[in-house]
């Protein structure tokens, strides 16, 4: 009974979270229209979030998804300023996201400085670098094409499969991709077994013939680049983009991960567990929000709910 509660305890938990605000919000939780609206809010973090669990399949991570989402959505702002065009400034958006993941591979897998200190210097630099681009200025209105905020807005109606008066959030749909996307790259391919070999034991997959630095390279770089993505999908959403837009991503992304990871017998990261930790995130916020409860008590539930969750995965490992 203990080992089934340490497996599936955060998922206990999820459902009496829904069960909670289904009870006292019964006119609206429940509805398709609410868990659409759910579904769009976290699909920015979701984005963030499965490329996370990139890296810290390998025992890695990267603090600096944030302030790299942040860049990608400043480059891409400016460019459209400039008078360049959607795909133009999307392409630039996403290969400074994979150019500043690379380099955090490579600071990592080459120089050998600790994951942690790479990333929050990188943290610091990207940030910086996205107020010098934008001028420390927010970049809306008539800058930012329609071709562009359009995409947070648009969807796919569910009409053409006999599904009438639904209608799936573009936003919601490219999390879904991204979901299977991570999730394929993660558990179908030789890279992703190599991923796990090298978080199982970094020395072992060396010795076993593992290329374990360029692949730890290329890890970071297509953890960047879900980053941008995200970043973009922000930027797209609000219909602008600042210097500090994606600051909360990078802690709330750790949180969707670290949940995920409690319902792992071996505690390994795994995409469709960081989906329900996404899920678990967008919810307490939704009913939250519905309940009118103030946003310090949402960080005040997610810290607890992590802090109860990972001990009482770990509940009888350590003696």
């Amino acid at each position: 009974m203990l080992e089934f509660f340490k497996r599936y305890g955060t998922l206990i938990g999820f459902a009496l979270i829904i069960l909670f605000f289904w009870i006292n919000l019964p006119d609206t939780f429940m509805t398709m229209r609410n868990w659409l609206n759910v579904s769009q809010q976290v699909s920015m973090l979701a984005v963030v979030a499965f490329s996370m669990t990139i890296v810290m399949v390998m025992g890695d991570f990267d603090l600096s998804v944030g302030s790299m989402a942040t860049l990608s959505a400043i480059v891409a702002a400016v460019l459209f300023s400039m008078g360049y065009s959607v795909p133009v400034g999307i392409a630039a958006g996403l290969m400074v996201g994979a150019a500043g993941g690379l380099f955090n591979g490579f600071l990592v897998s080459y120089i050998g400085i600790l994951p942690f200190v790479t990333t929050l210097g990188t943290l610091t630099m990207f940030s910086g670098i996205a107020f010098f681009v934008s001028d420390g200025k927010t970049i809306f209105g008539r800058d930012i094409p329609k071709g562009f905020s359009g995409f947070a807005r648009s969807g796919v109606d569910l009409e053409i499969i006999g599904i009438s008066n639904v209608t799936v959030p573009a936003m919601t749909l490219m999390a879904i991709f991204m979901l299977f996307l991570v999730w394929f790259i993660l558990e179908q391919t030789a890279f992703g077994r190599r991923l796990y070999a090298i978080g199982g034991n970094y020395e072992a997959a060396r010795l076993a013939g593992i290329k374990v630095r360029s692949i730890r390279m290329i890890a970071f770089s297509l953890t960047g680049f879900g980053a941008a993505i995200g970043g973009l999908m922000l930027a797209s959403r609000v219909a602008s983009a600042n210097p500090t837009q994606g600051a909360g991503l990078m802690l709330d992304a750790f949180a969707t991960v670290f949940l995920g990871m409690t319902m792992s017998s071996q505690g390994e990261p795994r995409v469709l567990a960081t989906f329900v930790g996404v899920l678990f995130l967008g919810v307490l916020d939704n009913g939250l929000t519905q309940m009118s409860v103030d946003s310090y008590v949402r960080e005040i539930l997610v810290g607890a709910i992590i802090i109860s969750a990972v001990a009482f995965s770990s509940f009888g490992k350590q003696r």
